[in-house]
């Protein structure tokens, strides 16, 4: 059977349909729509699609379309919600339940007949995690149940009926900056995290910081400090400010700059405000052991077993995030723990090297070599860490050298439901390090490995098992998750000593074989040329992602690219395949 997916773009929701649909053995196409009805009614009339189901969109499906076809709309809203701020205003009116829908498109918007729908309990937090998590898990459920239908003889969906006393939805405007804005005066702590977590990450709430118009963003509270409404009371070492409400206080992990003929980068808020505060404000520490709200490192041991969880926001990790991160991996390897867990962050595990930060620098080329470098020592840390068995535990999402990166431990253990992206080439068709001309064809085997960076689409982790990335696939549920983490941990304590000779004996036999930093060399030539080169499509692929600009990168580009001489992926192809020998 042949399924369409319609989207703005290949975000999680779209990944998270593609992955479900191909594993479930349907004949998947991905088709990007930025309004351009022509070529998407092309591009449908080629595939010839039995189903269309849009994950994510920004632009109405044409009426010649979803006229001829069933076209499913997945709305992240309960059944009744209408419009385009759905999420945005259940968060910001603090909603205690939320929902997704999935129904046919029609003239009305989000008005057609009704296939699937599901609630959750809403938590106060920001949209892009409720997005990411409850949101799409709800859609998952629901994409099969519409599965389902779609297959039985006769079937046809409910109209929307809001007579209906159990139909609690209904149609909402677009959410504007009017709508968003704080009043430091009147509202409280709870209502101005709203406000932040209902425009995180896309628009920001727009206010303003030592006189700068910015959009905040990646908010927590503070459970001490109290100050006049507005006033800035501290720093924190992670880059946060804090603010004083009318009855505490709140940390504003990231700024967005607006100016008047340019896009601002996100970055930590003191990075973009700092200098525009009083020296007077206080910087309070980040704790070994994370205890503070804005801590995004925290080490923890329970029976002989460390557990190492980074949040870094959206999962980017900049040069001092990764010499942090390795001096705490470091602080463990000479702890009491026999086993060392790569926990990751509750929204990302880790998305490689920080593109933000990079864009910000005075010499991206530079602070990208810096960046990569800083990765490349942390894995190098893991792999001859050999006294102790490390396990990464991927509770949620890994791509680009964040997906490289637990391939460096022992054991990968995963989620069922999350997303592996273990590929570099969409960004520019970077070439990618962290020793993965090491790590990844040694799990894989060459051919796949070529094959996952060469084709620059997700795998779940099932798939992942499946070609031996991931060693076991635990429970959905979250809490469920962490658990057999620490029972899969607790199990290896007794195999330590044999486990950790095998490791050493394979260790050197790779090393005498082919040294790790001959590895590392050939990957960061090719780097080299990646973040120096004039005319490298890593900079205008950079640029297009930190400035939210339309895409401009796909396989398909790169093959364009590539056949007018900019490059050329069979040299780097055999590149690679020498590297691994």
């Amino acid at each position: 059977m042949r399924v369409s997916l319609i989207s703005s773009a290949f975000n999680s929701m779209t990944q998270r349909f593609y992955v479900e649909l191909v594993d479930g053995g349907y004949d998947v196409a991905v088709e990007l729509h930025s309004g351009n009805d022509s070529r998407l009614c092309e591009a449908i009339s080629i595939f010839k699609p039995d189903l269309i189901i849009a994950p994510f969109l920004t632009k109405a499906i044409p009426e010649d379309i979803w006229t001829k076809h069933v076209c499913i709309i997945v709305h992240p809203g309960i059944e009744g919600d209408r419009g385009p701020s759905s999420l945005d205003w259940a968060i910001q009116e603090r909603w205690g339940f939320w929902g997704v829908t999935l129904l046919q498109a029609a003239r009305e918007m989000d008005a057609g007949p009704i296939w699937a729908t599901r609630t959750f309990p809403m938590r106060l937090a920001p949209k892009s995690s409720i997005y990411r998590n409850e949101v799409i898990e709800a859609a998952v459920e629901c994409l099969w149940e519409v599965m389902e239908k779609f297959h039985t003889p006769g079937f046809r969906p409910r109209p929307l009926d809001y007579s209906n006393p159990e139909v609690v939805g209904r149609e909402c405007p677009s959410m504007k900056q009017a709508d968003r804005g704080i009043d430091w005066e009147t509202h409280s702590t709870t209502e101005v995290l709203a406000r932040i977590c209902a425009g995180d990450g896309v628009p920001g709430v727009l206010d303003q910081i030592g006189g700068m118009p910015v959009f905040l963003h990646n908010a927590c509270v503070e459970s001490q400090l109290t100050g006049q409404p507005g006033e800035i009371l501290a720093f924190a070492s992670t880059g946060a400010i804090c603010r004083a409400t009318i009855d505490g206080a709140i940390w504003i992990g990231h700024l967005k700059p607006k100016f008047e003929k340019s896009a601002g980068i996100k970055l930590p808020a003191a990075q973009v405000a700092g200098p525009l505060l009083p020296s007077t404000v206080p910087t309070i520490e980040a704790q070994a052991d994370g205890v503070h709200a804005t801590d995004e490192i925290r080490c923890e041991i329970f029976d002989r077993i460390g557990f190492l969880h980074f949040e870094f926001h959206n999962g980017a990790m900049s040069t001092s995030q990764c010499r942090l991160l390795l001096e705490a991996f470091k602080r463990l390897a000479e702890s009491s723990a026999k086993i060392i867990v790569l926990m990751g962050g509750a929204d990302h595990w880790s998305n490689g090297i920080h593109l933000n930060q990079i864009e910000a620098s005075e010499d991206p080329s530079s602070e990208s070599w810096r960046n990569i470098n800083a990765m490349d020592d942390l894995v190098q840390e893991i792999i001859t860490t050999t006294d102790r068995l490390v396990v990464a535990a991927l509770g949620s999402g890994a791509g680009a050298g964040g997906a490289i990166l637990p391939l460096a431990a022992d054991f990968v253990v995963s989620r069922e439901g999350v997303l592996l992206n273990p590929h570099y080439k969409n960004m520019g068709w970077l070439y990618g390090s962290e020793y993965w001309t090491y790590l990844l064809p040694r799990r894989v085997g060459w051919d796949c490995a070529i094959e996952l960076s060469e084709n620059g689409l997700p795998l779940s982790a099932n798939r992942a098992k499946q070609l031996r990335l991931v060693d076991e696939v635990m429970n959905r549920d979250r809490a469920a998750f962490v658990e057999e983490v620490h029972e899969f941990a607790k199990s290896k304590l007794n195999l330590v000593p044999y486990l950790t000779a095998k490791k050493r004996l394979r260790r050197q036999a790779d090393e005498q074989k082919k040294p790790l930093a001959a590895y590392r060399q050939h990957e960061l030539r090719q780097m080299y040329k990646n973040f120096y080169s004039p005319n490298s499509p890593y900079h205008l692929a950079r640029i297009t992602f930190v400035r939210k600009q339309p895409a401009c990168w796909s396989p398909l580009s790169a093959r364009i690219m590539e056949s007018v001489g900019l490059i050329n992926s069979e040299d780097e192809t055999q590149d690679s395949r020498l590297a691994a020998e």
